[in-house]
């Protein structure tokens, strides 16, 4: 193979670049490569911060440094590379979402969230021809294809397949949180435990993901809407949102607080926290034959009791949703215009260069999904 040459730079961005897990995000210019095959530059309008960019600060991760984070962008469409565009062209409006392979066969079966490429794809950030795609202003690669995108900046350069056009009449600096949070939470509901009206749904963790399953369960009339959440004023926001109850999750009796308003049990149950504690709980929770949908990323072993299992209970993992994008996000938008999935409600904007500050209240609790404005 030939050595590898940096390509021929087609526009200058600044990007928040991270250079260690215990480092500040630095807001710096990078050069970017032209868009190659199967790829589009976009000039990023706004992009959602979510609890799954800060792997990258977790220590000893495996997220290769420097690079640039950031995976619910939304944009414009800059350049085109060569070759099959996707139906894409310069001045599109796009959301940027989760990349996929497209090959195999969980992409060939319409449920590329579970591509067999997924890990490689989106949390290893390095393009799959490994030829760099990012320059620093000493001429060092940096990574720039965390989930198919690298949104944290001012353009980036994602793929074909990750990049879903949208109305140009929409507010397209606040419709990046479509491509993950907002997709994952309404999708879960929606689609990967096909809630039904009557239903009994426990959503724990009242951030992003969990409200946008809230107002998801309300859209189908599920009944009783629970969330669970340790922040009283995200419990308060999910009851504006269509929860019909909101508990503490501190609580020493929750189980029982639960057991109280569903005392069969819940015909479903989504944790967003991946905490191995709240996950039992949440298992526990539910009726035989239910279903507990786990979509936090954690590093921790979950213990669950043998004889809940052995009595019908299922317990799953759910990627995105189990939504494709290119026609979950389109769906998702006109439902907001119609007033049913009001996600703007959780969005609060930061300047790219006060990132600090929204990951800081992002990590607090204090903003559900800060939205970062180039």
């Amino acid at each position: 193979m030939p050595p590898l040459a940096e390509p021929s730079a087609t526009a200058r961005a600044r990007a928040a670049v991270l250079r260690a897990h215990d480092a500040p995000f630095v807001v710096e210019p990078v050069e970017l490569s032209e868009p190659g095959p199967g790829e589009v530059l976009v000039r990023i309008a706004g992009v959602g911060l979510c609890h799954t960019d800060l792997l990258g600060r977790v220590p000893g991760d495996r997220v290769p440094k420097p690079v640039v984070l950031g995976h619910e962008g939304a944009g414009v469409v800059e350049a085109v590379g060569p070759g099959e565009g996707g139906g894409l062209a310069v001045g599109d409006h796009v959301v940027l979402s989760y990349d996929s392979c497209g090959l195999c066969a969980n992409c060939r079966d319409g449920r590329p969230g579970y591509c067999a490429r997924m890990a490689r794809l989106n949390m290893a950030a390095v393009v799959p021809d490994g030829r760099p795609r990012a320059f620093d202003q000493a001429g060092s690669p940096v990574h720039n294809r965390w989930f198919g995108q690298s949104s944290f900046a001012t353009h980036a350069i994602a793929t074909v397949r990750n990049a879903v056009k949208v109305d140009p009449e929409a507010p397209i600096e606040l419709l990046g949180p479509l491509g993950c949070g907002v997709q994952t939470g309404a999708g879960s509901v929606l689609l990967a435990l096909s809630v039904r009206p009557g239903e009994a749904l426990a959503v724990f963790g009242a951030g992003a993901v969990g409200l946008s399953a809230v107002m998801a369960a309300r859209l189908v009339g599920a009944d009783p809407i629970v969330a669970v959440d340790l922040h009283p004023s995200r419990r308060d926001l999910a009851l504006e949102l269509g929860a019909t109850h909101a508990l503490d999750g501190a609580d020493p009796d929750l189980a029982g607080r639960l057991r109280a308003l569903v005392p069969d049990g819940f015909h479903h149950a989504l944790d967003t926290t991946a905490r191995p504690d709240v996950v039992a709980t949440a298992v526990a929770a539910l009726r035989t034959t239910g279903t507990c949908g786990l979509v936090g990323v954690g590093g921790e072993d979950y213990r669950l009791d043998s004889t809940l299992m052995l009595m019908g209970r299922t317990v799953r993992g759910i990627i995105e949703g189990d939504a494709v994008p290119q026609t979950f996000v389109p769906r998702m938008l006109d439902l907001w215009r119609r007033g049913l999935l009001p996600f703007d409600r959780l969005i609060q904007t930061y300047p790219l260069a006060d990132i600090a500050r929204a990951e800081a209240d992002a990590t607090s609790g204090t903003t559900v999904k800060p939205v970062l404005l180039p």
